[in-house]
């Protein structure tokens, strides 16, 4: 069985005597209970796992029922200790909370119970921990599986990671492409919008969104502005509001905005986004080519390995902390620049053709003097290896 890498090291944080609540958070389908289960089988400890999917949000006893009868059971059986596991615990009104004062009452009594709470709304998440559980937790975060670990869970190829992305629950559906584009664009797509966004947060035009979603995954690694979109759009609305419904959708892991690189925040935050997809099962599942006629389509091809190298960048950047942008100045382009620490990388993606520099790298080393220019594809690093690699090590 394919062991999750992130499995170890919440196996060695358990064990150690300084306690602090592990947050995992991540889009759904991405093996946050897969880790769990994992979990639970190589520990001793006793453990109870819950979740909040069905539970009414308004119920706020939930959390402390499940909590006092963990007390009860430590009381009872002498236990040392205890592993409480919470799914979605971001469905529970005023979750972050309930869980600080529970928290600090075993602080204080010295009952050790250990917690591990699991989301799926990043941003509901990282607003309760900032709010209440500051000082108190680890926050990992588990995205859209990789290349490696498609391959060597799945026996994946390079070109069906760029095609069917990296759900893992959807890999054993792949012979039956019908079958999985329908698997994806309901039990994935149209969940993790319902649940995760509709459910949690104020959309006053649901219809907008989806439909922002949808020409946000038509247009995968091209640059658009908001004015552009609305024009494509039948439902009346505003720049301020596509813009703050391309955020839910990026925190929910479907599809983020990369902004354009430039020397001061305002002019990055001001600037037409490039959609970029967290996972490519995002854009092929709404297409109505199959694996093997797109392939035979080099310009389509192409932009469905770009879509693939920026997906991996961007699910890459939230465990690793570095920042995706893109560069344009007049008509120079660079499709990626990466940002750490003050060191900055520039990554231009060509699939097809032998090239070797272009023009937009050129001007951008010149305006920028970047630490590391690289080319990805023909005529540098094949695309396929750089998928291979972790991009925080390009630093």
């Amino acid at each position: 069985m394919f062991e999750l890498p992130e499995l170890q090291r919440i196996i060695k944080v358990l064990n150690e005597p300084k306690r602090f609540i592990q947050v995992l958070v991540g889009p759904r389908q991405v093996g946050k209970t897969t880790l769990i289960n994992q979990l639970v089988q190589k520990i001793t400890m006793p453990y109870l796992f819950e979740s909040a999917d069905a539970v009414v949000a308004s119920d706020q006893t939930w959390i402390e029922k499940i909590w006092n009868n963990i007390r009860q059971s430590i009381k009872n059986n002498n236990s040392d200790d205890y592993l409480l596991v919470i799914d979605e615990i971001q469905k529970i009104d005023n979750w972050s909370e309930i869980v600080k004062r529970l928290w600090d009452e075993d602080i204080r009594n010295g009952t050790n119970i250990k917690v591990i709470l699991l989301g799926s709304s990043r941003l509901l998440i990282q607003q309760g921990l900032t709010e209440s559980l500051a000082g108190r937790f680890e926050l990992t975060y588990l995205g859209h599986w990789s290349f490696v670990e498609m391959e060597k869970a799945f026996g994946f190829s390079a070109d069906e990671y760029v095609w069917f992305g990296g759900y893992p629950g959807s890999a054993g559906l792949i012979d039956d492409e019908e079958r999985w584009k329908n698997y994806v664009s309901n039990a994935l797509i149209e969940t993790s919008i319902s649940k995760d966004i509709l459910m949690l947060t104020r959309v006053d035009k649901p219809a907008l969104m989806k439909r922002l979603f949808e020409l946000g995954c038509l247009y995968s690694g091209q640059i658009l502005s908001f004015t552009k979109i609305l024009g494509q759009l039948s439902d009346a609305g505003n720049t301020t509001t596509l813009s703050h419904y391309l955020q839910l959708l990026d925190t929910a892991g479907l599809l983020g905005g990369i902004e354009k690189f430039a020397a001061d925040v305002i002019r990055k935050r001001s600037s037409s986004p490039k959609f970029q997809v967290h996972n490519n099962a995002l854009v092929s599942a709404q297409r109505n080519e199959f694996f093997e006629e797109i392939k035979k389509q080099p310009a389509e091809w192409g932009r469905m390995v770009e879509s693939s190298i920026g997906a991996h960048l961007l699910n890459s950047s939230l465990a690793e902390g570095y920042k995706v942008f893109y560069w344009r100045h007049r008509n120079d382009e660079v499709d990626f620049i990466l940002e750490k620490r003050g060191k900055i990388i520039g990554l231009e993606v060509k699939s097809t053709g032998l090239v070797t520099g272009t023009s937009g790298m050129n001007a951008f080393s010149k305006m920028y003097k970047p630490d590391k220019i690289m080319m990805i594809g023909a005529g540098g690093l094949p695309w396929q290896e750089f998928l291979k690699i972790s991009p925080s090590s390009l630093f």
